[in-house]
């Protein structure tokens, strides 16, 4: 079975296709950054394995994803190559093409896109393309799946025949480039393991590459390597005018994708203004730009939270409440099940679960509008729009399409900000991504704004979210300025074209984040809500003690001193925040599972005699704000390697939660509010 490395420039379409071509799903969006390592998949037919690479423009890295495509070919790759391309984007495409048709093996061409090329009025010669380089070229357009069928059969038909491809780089280069393969290659005859082709790896190494460099065999003479790129450089000077052996190996490169594309592309028809740059003179308007965001944002929570969503979890709620509770009781009492198992069941797996999947509709609808933007093309524009507010707070534009995936999840979003080149911004986008409001932080805001801001619903939620967001961006300008100081951000952004969102796509990816969900309602949730019914039935006088003398209350209580001054220092609210870093749906289960409420609308009623509105909203603020879960306090060890940088995270963030939320309730309290 033949292992194929899947590779294009980001959004090319690469997972898109590795999604076709292998009958699984992986996250598929309009946009750069979605895929930040690499995932394996089964072929069609069993026909292979498939890895899919994150998105690269050079094999010369610049973040520390591209820098994952550059290392399995130096140390996992055995097999051949399959390149998509974009038709549209060919020149800008075929460099990164150039350097894996050097490498030494079989090449396939995917030349995706050609809809939308034939839409702005260009004809690529597939054939000629063929010609120019040598290796089977395959038009297709992988997100309807068009082509797909021919690329694998091309696949099983590719064999083991290298690509036949090679540029001249000059005497000079060229002579350096033989010498340095000879070294490589008896690094390899030493008996050390290296998948790539000596030659390519002397001319990445002439270019500089240091992902390559940190690849080579343990029994690499560098020094003599280095010494041979050094010799070589007067040489090459001297044959090339001043140009040293990085930029002399672009130019041979680029040169020659110029020659293609005046023999495969055919502009005659194309237009002069599309329909993107239409649109674009409008969204992406440096006055209006914004503005039109932010209204964009205000009618996806009014759809989510006053006009449709709402209705559809009071639905949900009735279902859960009503039938399958009783049809759950009515079975355990059937089967002779003990009172003890029936309050297990009944109160504490139901009433905890259930008090959460109540808010299923909302999250599912604000995910599926979200997917909606993201496919559309618009969320690369917004992250454009952006560049400028976050340059001014010491970070990159990229920063925010994190931000942006942390409304999902913070898990995610955090291993999305390996697509930034620098580290200074990818730690500052590690720190903060947590204050984004992620899905798991909506059945909170539905509760509490359900209760007590009826008629202001949507803004309330908006803005929690847009608070989040402008606590970010100030915490990157003290953190910028104080912790981590460093160059100007580096910012580099893919403008896709704008396309009507495919429904079963749309589908796939709202499914797939509410999968996230349901799997953790389905464990975490499932897990703690039975934990927190023992702790609020068991007390030091044993079992079915008063809630109030539970091992529950104990432990919140010991925290209600601390949040007096923030206006909720009752045992109740402090233990919801502790089971809360769990995860933050726990935040309702524990409060469905403390007040014994039979629906949601007596949870709603038992809120509203716990809380005034004005404390309501400080408990939310601290919510959005105080420690993150554990899974996302795991991804951030994880992406930093620094025990210290995780317990800042967290430190941080708490000291932040509770200050906002003192001077929220302590000055609306002094203003009058209640």
């Amino acid at each position: 079975m033949s292992d194929y490395a899947l590779l294009g420039n980001p959004n090319t379409g690469k997972t898109s296709l590795f999604n076709m071509l292998t009958r699984s799903y992986e996250t598929v969006g309009n946009w750069s950054g979605v895929t930040v390592e690499k995932r394996i998949g089964t072929l069609r037919g069993k026909a292979g394995r498939i890895v899919d690479l994150p998105g690269l423009y050079s094999l010369l890295p610049l973040t520390e994803d591209e820098g994952v495509a550059a290392r399995f070919l130096m140390e996992e790759a055995d097999g051949p190559i399959l390149n998509i391309v974009d038709a549209s984007q060919l020149e800008r495409n075929l460099y990164l093409t150039m350097q894996l048709l050097e490498y030494g093996k079989p090449v396939m061409i995917g030349l995706n896109m050609v809809d939308v090329a034939r839409a702005r009025g260009i004809d690529v010669d597939a054939q000629a393309l063929r010609r120019e380089l040598g290796v089977p070229v395959v038009p297709i357009v992988a997100r309807k799946g068009t082509g797909c069928s021919e690329v694998l059969r091309g696949l099983g038909e590719l064999g083991r025949a290298p690509a036949s491809f090679r540029l001249d780089y000059g005497p000079a280069l060229e002579a350096a480039a033989a010498d340095i393969a000879g070294m490589v290659g008896a690094a390899a005859a030493a008996g050390a393991t290296s998948k790539a082709d000596p030659r390519w790896t002397a001319l990445q190494l002439l270019e500089g590459n240091p992902a390559v460099r940190s690849a080579l065999p343990q029994t690499a003479d560098l020094a003599a390597i280095d010494e041979r790129i050094r010799r070589a450089a007067p040489e090459l000077e001297r044959e090339t005018g001043g140009a040293d052996s990085a930029a002399h190996i672009r130019q041979v490169r680029r040169q020659r994708i110029a020659e293609i594309c005046g023999a495969v592309v055919d502009r005659s028809a194309q237009h002069d203004h599309t329909a993107t740059e239409r649109i674009d003179s409008i969204v992406t308007h440096r006055l209006l730009g914004i503005p039109l965001f932010l209204a964009l944002m205000y009618l996806i929570f009014k759809l989510t939270f006053d006009w449709l969503g709402s209705v559809l979890s009071d639905v949900l709620d009735g279902f859960i409440s009503g039938p399958l509770s009783q049809w759950i009781s009515y079975a355990l009492t059937s089967l002779g099940a003990a009172p003890f198992t029936q309050a297990l069941v009944v109160d504490g797996i139901v009433g905890g679960v259930g008090g959460v999947l109540v808010f299923l509709p909302q999250i599912f609808i604000l995910f599926l509008l979200i997917s909606f933007i993201e496919d559309s093309g618009y969320m690369s524009r917004i992250t454009l729009l952006m560049d400028r507010t976050m340059e001014a707070v010491g970070l990159s534009g990229k920063a925010f399409i994190p931000f942006i995936i942390g409304f999902g999840c913070n898990v995610p979003a955090i291993m999305a900000a390996r697509t930034m080149e620098q580290r200074k911004d990818r730690l500052l986008t590690t720190l903060l991504v947590p204050l984004m409001s992620c899905s798991a932080r909506l059945p909170v805001y539905a509760l509490f704004a359900g209760v007590f801001f009826v008629s202001n619903r949507a803004s309330v939620v908006m803005g929690l979210y847009v608070l989040g967001m402008v606590l970010a961006l100030a915490l990157a300008k003290l953190f910028s300025r104080t912790l981590l100081k460093s160059e100007p951000s580096v910012f580099v952004v893919e403008l896709p074209p704008y396309r009507m969102p495919q429904l079963l796509s749309l589908l796939r990816m709202t499914w797939e984040k509410v999968k996230g969900f349901l799997r953790k309602a389905g464990t975490i949730i499932l897990a703690g809500s039975v934990v927190i019914w023992f702790l609020s039935n068991t007390g030091p006088g044993g079992f079915g003690v008063d809630m109030n003398d539970s091992f529950l209350a104990y432990i919140g209580g010991a925290l209600s001193t601390l949040l007096i001054p923030l206006g909720f220092g009752t045992w109740q609210a402090g233990a919801a925040l502790i089971t809360g870093f769990m995860a933050k749906e726990i935040v309702v289960s524990t409060m469905n599972i403390i007040y014994q409420a039979p629906d949601m609308a007596g949870l709603e009623h038992q809120v509203a005699l716990a809380f005034t509105p004005l404390q309501a909203f400080s408990f939310v603020v601290f919510i959005l704000l105080y420690i993150p879960c554990l899974a996302t306090v795991g991804v951030i060890r994880k992406e930093t390697s620094s025990w210290r940088w995780t317990f800042f995270s967290m430190g941080y963030s708490l000291a932040l939660a509770y200050l906002v939320s003192l001077l929220l309730y302590q000055g609306g309290h002094l203003l009058g509010f209640v």
